[in-house]
């Protein structure tokens, strides 16, 4: 049980949490780093809710999707304390880390593919380990691959490089039509069940 179900008071209300993973500031606005935040405004966007609440660390856009009530967040603690964020999101809204979804980019995908779990490990992802740290490992998360397309291409030495840099040219359509579809795989999942979007899209091309 959270910490915030052992006090009384009137709480937020919020069925499902989503946490879309970046760092705050406009010189990481279009890095790979921050391809979750860009899901989260894609998603607010499609519920026509703004970011207007700031608490728990984070930018809040509250209101219905799919007809559930919900919680879009981009976390300001910076990648590496997604965690702290995290923690106090489930607090404010009562809610337990099964019913979170957390989307963030990931280098071990090509680019273009998503994919949707229910449960697992951090992988490589300091923003992943700093949550898997707080709550555990049992919470659902939709990857968003920021690897190379080209399977032939090898991944740049630095990787730290590689996800605080920008789309190349030659990659933005492919990281827009990622973006869009990762919200869409959301929205699925907060809809119809997680079970629905794995089916769906872990089965997909890139494309």
């Amino acid at each position: 049980m959270r910490l915030g179900r052992l006090f009384g008071g009137e709480r937020p209300k919020a069925d499902r949490l989503i946490v879309g993973l970046g760092n705050p500031g406009d010189g990481y606005a279009a890095t790979r780093h921050n391809v979750g935040f860009q899901v989260a405004s894609r998603l607010a966007k499609r519920a026509r809710l703004e970011f207007s609440t700031k608490a728990a660390d984070s930018r809040i856009a509250e209101g219905t999707l799919g007809g559930v009530r919900v919680a879009i967040a981009r976390p300001h603690t910076f990648m590496n304390d997604s965690g702290r964020a995290v923690g106090k999101l489930l607090d404010r809204y009562s809610l337990e880390p099964e019913d979170l979804i957390v989307v963030y980019d990931d280098v071990d995908l090509p680019l273009g593919k998503i994919r949707v779990r229910a449960k697992g490990g951090p992988g490589t992802h300091n923003g992943m380990r700093s949550i898997v740290r707080e709550i555990g490992e049992g919470f659902p998360r939709v990857r968003c691959g920021v690897a190379p397309a080209d399977a032939g291409a090898e991944m740049p030495r630095d990787l730290a490089d590689h996800v605080l840099t920008p789309f190349e040219a030659d990659e933005r359509d492919a990281a827009e039509a990622m973006v869009v579809r990762a919200a869409e795989a959301v929205e699925v999942a907060i809809r119809d069940g997680l079970e629905a979007a794995m089916s769906r899209w872990n089965a997909e091309k890139a494309e």
